[in-house]
């Protein structure tokens, strides 16, 4: 998390929003949260090109801003399980969106 710049938290909302679901991976792993919760390997079985490690980072970054809660049970062996906060729910509109302007976007570039 030392790479994002904070101070664009008090700048300008957009930027802040991007900083927080921006990135290669934040936008995928929010989506399959918007299906439920989800377990880890869940996670990495619907996302099998990202590296565990690259999902641990992105998941505690969005865990950091109370966009996935991380739940964990007493178990043994240990269940984790991740979740969308109140904060990540509100994001579902905006992504769908999203996926609308990339069904349009791809139904006019395939067409000759």
């Amino acid at each position: 998390m030392a790479k994002r710049n904070k101070s664009l938290r008090t700048h300008c909302v957009f930027e802040l929003t991007m900083d927080i679901i921006g990135g290669k991976w934040k936008g995928v792993i929010l989506h399959r949260l918007f299906e439920g919760t989800k377990r880890f390997v869940e996670l990495k079985k619907l996302m099998p090109d990202i590296t565990p490690r690259m999902l641990t980072l992105q998941l505690r970054e969005l865990e950091a801003d109370k966009i996935v809660c991380r739940k964990v049970y007493a178990e043994v062996p240990p269940r984790v399980e991740y979740s969308l906060t109140t904060f990540g729910k509100a994001l579902e509109p905006a992504f769908a969106k999203i996926s609308e302007w990339g069904r349009l976007y791809t139904s006019k570039i395939k067409k000759p």
